[in-house]
């Protein structure tokens, strides 16, 4: 029986290939541990005896063999990866000038203009301990509103080095960093000057300068929100966005159309493909002489190939990309296009290119939409539609696909982002057909009339589209009740979200229902996830307690960053102030205590206040904002042990005991948190050895 259903996979397996890699990519991403050279060299071993037991055993459990191999294969990837992207990292906080070449300009969350930099030059620092790249957020009055890419900037900046995760098991910006080859990030409120002119360089800086120069020229023809919409559909710069439009589109779940990804990927291949083939259609003598199909095949894949260039080439816009290459290659060997196996090939690609991309939201929403469109439409062609009336197929077409990818895209969203769009189906229903039919086609009107000065003509029917995805998106996010918000699941429920999903959809036989069962019970246990009692900012300067309204915070500004995704995490995001205004906390000053159960926590901000407390002053933990030089009689978070530790949980045992946890020790000793040094584990306090701590301290400190 179990070789039997082996054998009903035959035909169907190269869409496990892609879950094999990621497999391997998941497991090297998620030990504790960095895996060694010897260790690594163990399991490539491995995987060579396996691929030779492929060729051995059963036909029906060959599969299988491979299989773990690839899971083999997709941590040696991972690890692989890792290396190649090696590069220095800052150790400490720096202030002093910053030279660098401007490589990319976008904003960041607090609507500053933010720019990358490499071929940095820091005072110093030697060149093998400078970072590759740096990133600077620009605030206040500056020399210079315009930035170009390739020119070399100067300016006087604070720098840091990437910081670690809010909460333990929280987002790890130190290792979206690593991969970024990113090796500080900060800020300057001194003029930015030009040093130097944009110089030669390579296509990547040439591409980088055409994509900003469109997108400025696309910004003065189109003035305001929809001109910043515009640019960030043609050419992938975002950085005009406002905010709040943001916010408004995510809210309606139509954020998905300012990344360049398989809608616009599609739309404008498609455009392409049918003007060309169906062009050409129109001169007899061509039409009847030259594959037509197979020339507007080639043409769109080469207009798609440009796009991703210009695009600036984000995971969502390779897969994209790889999809519709795919698509055309079928096309020239008379294959039919959209299959499982393209989505596959499309993962397996991207995966090897870029293993870390796997964690990210934009590849797991990318391929859980497509995937799931695919496999749908799929099984939509056993029935007859011809029964239906012309009219209404494409309409049905548009609610079956906007549905589908809303559903297939909605955990990972939550999961990732902790909110779900109520009403993004009806927003998504009026605004994508005009995307088709509207402002990609207008696009390419315009770049094609733009060499005679006319692309106005283009530029005037986009933003006449735009202006109706922005009112619509406005109209929706205004909506009572148009945005729910969810608890962080526990970190195995994405996966095995992703697991059943996967089954349901690949498993050829009934066994695929296994896999519905899967998804159930991931959702069981999302509702069941927890938040830590307390919260400890990896600076000690904010301090959050769940209470009987929600999270309290210990003040009402600064952190702010971290205080958000608290807050959001906890499925309950509000401002700042509004939760430092919760009960929960005793503020005396910059003292604030804290009990859970029978241990009282107390923070410290600042140095006067933490030289005028007495000892613990009867706490059980003592946080501090500030480097103590003092041995006290209760278990200490200074500064340097938090920068060594990272953010902090605290949680009560089921015997009343303090579980800690730390964000280091929950990340493991990987590459890119190594400066930390040894990863502090998570620990379990008891009250009696609590006192014999205390009692140990008191004595050291009488002898001393």
């Amino acid at each position: 029986m179990i070789e039997d259903a082996l054998l009903a996979q035959r035909g169907a397996l190269i869409g496990w290939v892609p879950v094999c890699l990621a497999l391997g990519i998941g497991w090297y991403f998620s030990v504790g541990e960095e895996p060694g050279a010897v260790f690594m060299a163990g399991i490539g071993i491995c995987a060579v005896v396996l691929l030779v037991l492929s060729r051995l055993v059963n036909v029906a459990y060959a599969p299988i063999m491979i299989g773990l191999m690839l899971v083999i294969a997709g941590a040696g990837l991972a690890k692989w990866r890792t290396m190649s992207v090696e590069a220095p990292t800052l150790g400490f906080r720096y202030y002093g000038p910053i030279e660098g070449r401007v490589v990319n300009i976008d904003r960041s969350a607090s609507d500053a203009t933010r720019l990358t930099l490499d071929r940095v030059v820091l005072e110093d620092f030697a060149p093998d301990r400078t970072p590759a790249r740096v990133r600077v957020s620009v605030h206040g009055t500056q020399v210079m509103t315009t930035f170009r890419p390739g020119e070399t900037l100067i300016m006087t900046g604070h720098l840091s080095p990437p910081a670690g995760p809010a909460e333990p098991g929280g987002f790890d910006f130190q290792r979206h960093a690593w991969f970024l080859e990113l090796g500080a990030v900060g800020y300057t409120r001194t003029p930015v000057l030009r040093l130097a002119e944009p110089a030669r360089a390579g296509w990547r800086m040439r591409i980088f300068a055409i994509r900003m120069a469109l997108s400025q020229a696309v910004q003065e023809a189109m003035p305001g929100e929809t001109g910043a919409f515009a640019a960030a559909i043609m050419t992938g710069d975002r950085s005009a966005m406002d905010q709040e439009v943001l916010a408004d589109l995510r809210a309606a779940n139509l954020a998905h159309l300012l990344a360049i990804s398989g809608l616009h990927m599609g739309l404008l291949t498609g455009f392409i493909f049918a003007v060309i083939r169906y062009g050409l259609a129109l001169v007899p003598w061509i039409a009847l002489r030259l594959p037509l199909k197979k020339i507007a095949a080639v043409c769109a894949l080469c207009v798609g190939a440009f796009y991703l260039a210009l695009s600036g080439g984000n995971v969502a816009t390779e897969r994209a990309f790889i999809m519709v290459a795919v698509m055309f290659v079928a096309v020239l060997l008379d294959r039919r296009a959209l299959t499982l196996r393209a989505v596959a090939m499309a993962a397996i690609i991207v995966l090897i290119w870029q293993p870390e991309a796997l964690t990210g939201p934009g590849f797991q929403m990318s391929f859980a939409a497509t995937t799931a469109l695919v496999a749908v439409f799929g099984y939509l062609r056993r029935f007859d539609m011809s029964r239906l009336p012309k009219w209404s197929r494409p309409i049905l077409s548009v609610v079956i696909s906007s549905f589908v990818a809303g559903l297939a895209t909605a955990p990972f969203a939550a999961a990732h982002f902790n909110q779900i769009a109520h009403y993004g189906l009806i927003a998504n229903l009026l605004s994508v057909p005009l995307m088709g039919v509207l402002v990609m086609p207008a696009a390419v009107l315009a770049v094609c009339l733009a060499p005679f000065g006319l692309w106005q003509v283009g530029l005037w029917f986009m933003d006449l589209g735009l202006r109706w995805i922005l009112f619509v998106a406005d109209h929706v996010a205004g909506q009572p009740g148009a945005v729910g918000h969810v608890v962080a699941p526990h970190w195995f429920v994405l996966p095995l979200v992703a697991t059943g999903l996967q089954v349901l959809i690949l498993w050829q036989g009934r066994g695929r229902f296994a896999g519905l069962v899967a998804v159930l019970i991931s959702g069981v246990l999302w509702q069941q996830s927890g938040r830590p009692a307390v919260l400890v900012a990896d600076t000690g300067a904010l301090l959050g307690v769940i209470g009987p309204d929600g999270r309290a915070l210990s003040s009402e500004s600064g952190s702010g960053f971290v205080a958000g995704i608290w807050l959001e995490n906890d499925g309950g995001p509000v401002e700042q102030a509004v939760a430092a205004a919760r009960n929960g906390l005793q503020r005396d000053g910059r003292v604030v205590r804290a009990m859970l159960g029978d241990w009282e926590i107390v923070q410290v901000s600042g140095k006067m206040a933490l030289a005028d407390l007495d000892g613990c002053g009867g706490a059980d933990v003592l946080i501090s904002n500030q480097v103590d030089p003092l041995s006290r009689p209760c278990t200490q978070y200074d500064l340097d042990d938090l920068r060594k530790s990272g953010a902090l949980a605290f949680d009560l045992t089921e015997h009343g005991d303090l579980q800690v946890t730390t964000a280091h020790g929950v990340a493991g000793n990987r590459p890119w948190n190594r400066r930390q040094g040894p990863a502090e584990p998570s620990r379990v306090l008891t009250k009696d050895q609590r006192a014999a701590e205390a009692t140990l301290v008191t004595e050291m400190t009488s002898r001393q």
